[in-house]
C-alpha cells in the first residue's frame, strides 16, 4: 500500500488505536467498512458498525462479535443528522467515549453526461457521500474534542483527487478532499488533539457497483442505463474485481496512516501520474487532459 506522507496536525493520533478504544465506522457492513472494523476489533477495540443495510449489518456484527470482538450494530442512514447525532449517542451510552470516526459510507451513481443525471441521483449521491461525512463531522468532532485521543478518517477516493470522472460520485469525492484540507486546518487550531486523515483508495474489492441496493425511494427509479454508461460501470466493475484490492489491506493502511499520522491515504500508486498533471494543468491553465485512457 501506498500513501502521501506529511504532518496531519495529529498530535491526538498517538496511541489512539489500542486496546480499549472506541472506533465508530460507517459503511461498515461490506468492503472497506467491514475491513476497518475487522482490524479496529482485532487491534482490542471496541467497534460501533453502521449501515443503512440492515440485515447485512447485524449479519456482519453478529460474526465479529463470535470472534471475540465488543461490537455494537446501529442501523444508520448518514445523509440523515439525526440518524449520526443517535449513531453517537448509542455509541456513548455503550461504551462511554468515541476515540476514531471513519465517514466511510458512500454509493455510487450514473456515469453519463452531468447534464442527463436525474435530480434524484444527484441528491443521493451528494445527500450520502458528502452530506454523511458533514454530518460526521457535526455530531462527533465537539464529543471527540473531549477525548485524550482522536481521530477521523473520511473515505473520498483517488477519483477525488485528479480530473474528473465518474459523474456525481466522482465530484462527491472531489468535495470530501475539499472539505477534509478545510477541517484540518480548523482542527489545527480549534481542536489540536484531533487528527484527521482523507482515504482515496483506487480499486477495492466491494460492492461498491451493486450500491442501487440501497437507492431510497425518494430519489425516485434508477434511470435506465445508456449503452455508453453501461459499458463504462461494467469497466469499472471488472477493474475491482481484477485489480481490486483486498478491503482488509485497505484497512491495514489506515491503520498505519492513523499511527505514522498520514493526512491523504493512498492505496496505489498507478494513478499518481495522473495526480500529479492534474496540479500542472492547474498552474499552466489547463484545460484537464483525460486522467486515464
Amino acid at each position: 500500500m501506498a500513501g502521501s506522507a506529511g504532518s496531519a496536525g495529529s498530535a491526538g493520533s498517538a496511541g489512539v488505536i489500542e486496546p480499549g478504544r472506541v472506533a465508530v465506522v460507517t459503511g461498515a457492513a461490506s468492503g472497506i467498512g467491514l475491513g476497518l472494523s475487522e482490524r479496529f476489533a482485532a487491534e482490542g477495540m471496541s467497534v460501533v458498525m453502521a449501515d443503512v443495510e440492515e440485515p447485512a449489518l447485524a449479519e456482519a456484527a453478529a460474526k465479529l462479535a463470535a470472534e471475540g470482538a465488543s461490537v455494537l450494530a446501529v442501523r444508520t442512514d448518514v445523509s440523515s443528522a439525526e440518524q449520526v447525532e443517535a449513531l453517537r449517542d448509542e455509541a456513548v451510552r455503550a461504551f462511554g467515549a468515541v476515540h476514531v470516526l471513519c465517514n466511510n459510507a458512500g454509493v455510487g451513481g450514473p456515469h453519463g453526461p452531468l447534464w442527463e443525471a436525474s435530480p434524484g441521483d444527484w441528491e443521493w449521491v451528494l445527500r450520502v457521500n458528502l452530506g454523511g461525512v458533514i454530518n460526521g463531522i457535526r455530531a462527533f468532532v465537539p464529543l471527540l474534542a473531549r477525548q485524550d485521543a482522536a481521530h477521523i478518517v473520511n473515505t473520498a477516493s483517488v477519483f477525488g483527487v485528479f480530473a474528473g470522472a465518474l459523474g456525481p460520485y466522482g465530484i462527491s469525492k472531489h468535495a470530501i478532499v475539499a472539505l477534509s484540507e478545510t477541517l484540518y486546518f480548523q482542527l489545527r487550531s480549534e481542536a489540536p488533539g484531533i487528527g484527521l486523515s482523507v482515504l482515496c483508495p483506487g480499486a477495492v474489492r466491494t460492492r461498491f457497483g451493486s450500491s442501487a441496493r440501497n437507492r431510497p425511494a425518494w430519489a425516485g427509479p434508477s434511470p435506465e442505463r445508456t449503452a455508453a454508461e453501461r459499458a463504462s460501470a461494467e469497466q469499472f466493475d471488472r477493474l475491482q474485481e481484477v485489480a481490486g484490492a483486498d478491503p482488509a489491506d485497505v484497512a491495514a493502511a489506515v491503520i498505519d496512516g492513523i499511527r505514522s499520522g498520514r493526512f491523504y491515504i493512498l492505496t496505489s500508486t498507478n494513478r499518481n501520474e495522473a495526480i500529479r498533471r492534474r496540479g500542472e494543468e492547474i498552474v499552466a491553465g489547463g484545460p484537464p487532459a483525460a486522467p486515464f485512457p
